[in-house]
This record gives C-alpha cells, structure tokens and sequence, in this order.
C-alpha cells in the first residue's frame, strides 16, 4: 500500500475539520455532506497547482462550504458569541493562511479553531 501524499492527508484532514463543524451545527445533511466534497475536489487541483498551499486549505474548504450554504440555505455558522442583535455569521481568519479560526467580526473575537465548534456551541466534540 502507498503512503497517503501531503496533498491527500491536507485534504482529509480539511474534510475531516469542517464536518465536524458541520456535525456540531446539526447541519450535517446528505446534501451538505455533498458540498464539502464538491470543495474538497475544487481545492485538490488548487493544491495541486500550489503544493505550498496545503497548509491553507482547511480554511479554503470552511470559506467554500460556508460560501456554498449562504447561496442554498443562509447563513453559516451562525456566532454564538453576540447574543443581541441580528443573527450573523461567523468569519474564517486568516482568510488565506495556515491554523484558521471562526472569528466574530463583529465582536472582535476569536471564537473556535477550524473543526472545534462543537467545543464552543455544546454540539458534537471536535474530531
């Protein structure tokens, strides 16, 4: 069996992080699922073109997705941070840079890392 390429684990681990933001918003439907795949395949010839990017590519993945939903469904995730107020959603810093957090633009605050959510809306633990 060959070793799984750099490219390949950046990837998987990608899929793994925002599912796992998904799971933890209960938003984590078949055809959800579906648009973090179609992200993931998007950001495989990305990084392929620019191997030294895979570092960013959870944060590519969470944009994508989030991107995605916005277009479908609305908003997402939402902040749990800011309680009054119109409901808004969080944003991923940096947006183009390794170790991507949730932040709430609005409040000035880092919320979560990429795929640890769960640890701050009580949803499923991160992975």
């Amino acid at each position: 069996m060959d070793p799984v390429s750099p490219l390949e684990q950046a990837l998987h681990a990608a899929r793994a992080l925002v599912l796992a933001d998904l799971k933890a918003g209960r938003v984590a439907e078949a055809d959800v699922v579906s648009l973090v795949e179609e992200a993931v395949a998007h950001r495989r010839w990305w990084v392929e073109q620019w191997p030294e990017g895979a570092e960013f590519v959870a944060g590519l993945v969470a944009q994508d997705v989030q991107d995605a939903l916005l277009e479908r469904y609305g908003r997402w995730p939402l902040c749990p941070v800011c309680v009054a107020g119109e409901p808004h959603a969080l944003d991923v810093d940096p947006e183009l840079g390794p170790d991507p957090h949730w932040v709430c633009s609005e409040a000035g605050v880092r919320v979560a890392p990429v795929g640890s959510l769960g640890a701050v809306t009580g949803g499923a633990p991160s992975a």
